[in-house]
């Protein structure tokens, strides 16, 4: 792939996604912002295009074994089992698992660390708002979507849905991915992009390492959807009312 400043940043990282480090080395959004072209996304980072350009090439000719799958080539009813069965039921046992994490060492160590109440608060917001969303892809979004490739399979005409066109839900799920997004980058700050202070205790140290996990877990999430499944689902669609 001959990459230029006019590819948008999402085409980039669903090709391989192995740029995805590179782009978030350089300060940009590859999953909510994949939109933009990799021209707009430097303006707005405050980084030079042609750099970026050749950290990216390097990055995508270099054989690092990653072993990274290659999602752009699945069948989207793959892909939609693939985040349901993968990075929601992974979201699902997370919340479980940081939010006492995060309220025991808020009761000890709030005192000194205050921003460890906003942390609990923006947390326990996201999980509350995952959960919903999660269940709308599952019941509506993600069924229609496997409707959908079995048509295309076989040949048959496509079933009218409730919400009219795909685009419609996909709308509203992009909607809630900015907003986890924003959720996330107000964490990762108020925590000094996960750092453990100094008088950090094992449990902080843990909590701060998983809730590091979990914003690189809802990137590539958040990533598969925008970038490959919605798009695609978007065009399967056009191509099976034609």
């Amino acid at each position: 792939m001959e990459i230029t400043t006019q590819h948008t940043v999402g085409q980039v990282v669903a090709r391989d996604y192995r740029s995805a480090a590179v782009f978030s080395k350089a300060g940009i959004d590859f999953c909510c912002g994949g939109n933009r072209t990799i021209d707009e996304a430097c303006q707005q980072a405050g980084v030079a295009p042609a750099p970026l350009i050749d950290a990216l090439k390097t990055a995508l000719t270099t054989d690092q074994g990653t072993g990274e799958n290659d999602y752009d080539a699945w069948p989207l009813d793959m892909l939609a089992d693939h985040i349901e069965e993968t990075h929601h039921r992974y979201v699902e046992s997370r919340i479980s698992e940081i939010t006492p994490l995060l309220q025991k060492i808020k009761t000890v160590h709030g005192d000194c660390h205050p921003e460890l109440a906003r942390i609990m608060d923006l947390f326990t917001e996201a999980g509350g708002e995952l959960t919903l969303h999660m269940k709308k892809e599952e019941l509506m979004l993600f069924p229609f979507i496997r409707r959908m490739a079995q048509a295309q399979r076989q040949g048959e005409p496509l079933l009218p849905s409730r919400f009219g066109t795909v685009a419609n839900p996909i709308a509203m799920m992009e909607h809630d991915h900015d907003g986890e997004g924003e959720r996330f980058r107000q964490i990762a700050a108020l925590s000094g992009n996960y750092t453990p202070p100094s008088d950090a205790c094992n449990t902080y140290r843990v909590t701060l390492a998983l809730l590091q996990e979990f914003e690189a877990d809802l990137h590539l999430h958040i990533h598969l959807e925008n970038n490959i499944l919605f798009p695609k689902a978007v065009q399967m669609e056009s191509e099976l009312s034609s």
